[in-house]
């Protein structure tokens, strides 16, 4: 349903007033979850470089111990930026200056039923011949 037309210059009205307000523009920034996608990728991906500058210098001075260890920590930046973009892709819905659960609803309600949702719904939609 579209605003009329006062209600869409209240709209932009209320927009420039708290666009200027610089409290509500940084909470709003802070509750933002792209910006902590955002903030953990850049985190993830200087972690990366660091462990291949070990892997590397372990290497060359042939110390395997050091070689490995930078292959680990690789590896686990990689798998923080992969589960960060992941939660990065979630549609949560945040509150300013308020607490939201982490936890989503599985199963019926949630995005992924579990395998024994899904063999549950199964067994129930199966042929009336076989009951």
């Amino acid at each position: 349903m579209p605003l009329s037309e006062h209600e869409q210059r209240l709209f932009e009205q209320i927009e420039r007033s708290l666009a200027e307000d610089p409290k509500f523009a940084s909470a709003v920034r802070a509750s933002d979850p792209r910006f902590h996608t955002r903030r953990r990728l850049l985190v993830a991906a200087g972690v990366v470089v660091v462990g291949l500058a070990l892997l590397v210098y372990g290497a060359v001075i042939k110390t395997p111990p050091l070689a490995v260890a930078g292959f680990v920590v690789m590896l686990a930046a990689l798998g923080y930026a992969v589960q960060s973009h992941r939660r990065g892709q979630s549609p949560d819905l945040h509150v300013v200056g308020g607490t939201t659960s982490r936890r989503r609803p599985r199963g019926r309600g949630g995005r992924r039923p579990s395998l024994l949702d899904r063999m549950e719904d199964r067994w129930r939609q199966r042929p009336e011949g076989h009951r």
